[in-house]
């Protein structure tokens, strides 16, 4: 596969001698983004007060058709954008119809988002919060399935790609026949497959949720959190913003407050629309240069298998020393691998003084691959590796 650097040009030239392998993170913006920032700005000056009928007339349906036809979205006005995931998260948990606490089932691998949001609801007693544990790793997915079955639950809400361990959870269809509208809700958190994996979600998209953004494998940064709201489920959220109310309001009684039957229903209140317009500039750059997740996908496990080779052969010093937690044997996998070691912490802080970029998770050191790496960037990773370490 031909190198995408030229792509990257303005990221990789702010600092040159920067070994960058935390795209699973914070991953290197590419060019068009920098025009599309300029473009939501000369769009505010230009355009002022009919600012938000571009907004919402072109930049956000657009974006709306990007992450259906990514995910085989049947209908693209299913998708909501906020400028972040939590914020959907606590629309979305208020607009189930139960009262008393909600019966949560979830797992000890979430991201901090729903970690502590889950955590102090289930301290408050909004929730009774029951966690699966993902290790083993491998008898995690029936056990999830088992768990899920087990009971009733009003809400079941995991991780696709886990955030830790790169793990992915293959069994999503057999949660999906689990909901209803008026019983249990499956939340899928997407934020470390949506554009990491290729995910389809035609079979389940009238019953499952799904939210993502585009910080990091979409290459778009902050400020586009999306929610694939399933017709028919969560139909009045109770924490609701006023852009809420534009469209087609359907009020319960004459006189009451009214929502879209859409996704529009989760929107909340003013936001910044710089992240939208990056999101639909990396999608459009991606077909111009006929690119697929899966075509992506596959040239960056390509290297994930070059770095593996390299540490096995004791070419990245004391990095061979690590468990891999997501080995390359597992099928479909995160944009990172990751490291167990006693000594991750210590690693990150000695590579990152180095200006190596990777992250660290307890005792999982992250190293991330990217659309912007080649050959050349994993030896120069594994050389730092062996020489730092």
């Amino acid at each position: 596969m031909p190198s995408y650097k030229p792509l990257f040009s303005k990221a990789i030239a702010s600092n040159p001698d920067r070994i960058h392998f935390a795209a699973h993170s914070h991953h290197l913006w590419p060019d068009v983004t920098l025009d599309a920032q300029i473009q939501c700005w000369t769009d505010g000056v230009q355009l002022a007060d009919r600012k938000w009928d571009k907004v919402f007339g072109e930049v956000y349906p657009a974006a709306q058709r990007n992450v259906a036809e990514e995910l085989g979205l049947p209908d693209p006005g299913t998708i909501a954008f906020s400028p972040n995931t939590h914020e959907l998260l606590v629309r979305l948990f208020s607009a189930h119809p139960k009262k008393g606490a909600l019966k949560v089932l979830s797992t000890d691998g979430e991201f901090h988002s729903f970690r502590r949001q889950g955590a102090r609801w289930h301290e408050a007693g909004n929730i009774e919060l029951t966690r699966v544990a993902c290790e083993p790793f491998d008898s995690f997915d029936e056990r999830f399935v088992e768990a899920a079955r087990s009971q009733p639950w009003d809400v079941i809400f995991l991780s696709h790609v886990f955030f830790k361990s790169g793990r992915v959870f293959n069994r999503i269809e057999d949660l999906a026949e689990l909901a209803s509208p008026d019983g249990c809700w499956v939340v899928v958190d997407g934020y470390h497959s949506f554009r990491a994996i290729p995910v389809d979600l035609s079979k389940v998209a009238d019953r499952v949720f799904y939210m993502a953004g585009g910080y990091k494998y979409a290459m778009a940064g902050e400020g586009a959190g999306f929610l694939h709201a399933p017709p028919g489920y969560a139909t009045r959220p109770e924490v609701t913003g006023w852009f809420a109310e534009f469209g087609d309001l359907q009020a319960p009684t004459p006189g009451g407050v009214g929502y879209t039957a859409d996704g529009n229903r989760f929107l909340g209140g003013t936001f910044d629309s710089t992240g939208i317009y990056r999101l639909n500039a990396v999608f459009d750059v991606h077909r111009a240069e006929g690119l697929t997740t899966a075509d992506v996908s596959a040239k960056i496990d390509a290297l994930s298998r070059r770095m593996l080779d390299k540490i096995a052969a004791g070419e990245a010093g004391r990095l061979a020393e690590a468990e891999i937690l997501n080995p390359m044997s597992n099928g479909a996998r995160a944009r990172f691998i990751a490291f167990r070691h006693p000594e991750a912490q210590a690693w990150k802080k000695t590579l990152m003084d180095n200006n190596v970029i990777t992250d660290v998770r307890d005792d999982v050191l992250r190293a991330g691959i990217g659309l912007y790496h080649d050959d050349a960037d994993v030896d120069a990773f594994c050389a730092a590796c062996a020489r730092l370490l």
